[in-house]
């Protein structure tokens, strides 16, 4: 489990749908911009070969210097975040958008650091610091270059 090839979603009213190439693992993130924007942590997945239909009705917002986020503008469903400018190409859906999510299994807790004390997760998996997963993303795009 982790991976699923052939993915299909859509946001809440159905104006927007995607189809992916492949989804990675799920992940949450528990940074307090992903808190804010979502009322709690963010469950995520990156997205490749990713065929959006609707897109006139997809809204997109520069939430920092290297990324953005897009919502349906019907319904306001949060739809996914990029990375922008100089940075790789990169793409994480929200992972409860997928139309099966049967496969899925929630891999890697990201910016533990930023957490509050009062919630917490069931289970065992890997759990990074913002540092940590900045570290490990930008050596992981050299690897790739």
């Amino acid at each position: 489990m982790g991976e699923t090839e052939k993915a299909t979603g859509q946001c809440l009213c159905g104006a927007v749908r995607f189809h992916a190439d492949k989804v990675g693992q799920s992940d949450v993130c528990h940074c307090g911009m992903c808190r804010r924007l979502n009322s709690g942590p963010a469950f995520a997945a990156e997205a490749q070969g990713l065929v959006w239909q609707g897109e006139e009705n997809i809204t997109v917002y520069k939430s920092s210097d290297f990324a953005e986020r897009g919502f349906c503008s019907l319904c306001g469903t949060g739809l996914f975040y990029r990375l922008t400018g100089d940075m790789p190409s990169y793409t994480n859906i929200n992972t409860f958008l997928l139309d099966d999510q049967s496969r899925l299994d929630l891999v890697t807790e990201i910016f533990v650091d930023e957490q509050p004390a009062w919630y917490a997760f069931a289970g065992e998996r890997k759990r990074m610091t913002g540092e940590q997963v900045i570290a490990e993303f930008m050596s992981a795009q050299g690897a790739k270059d």
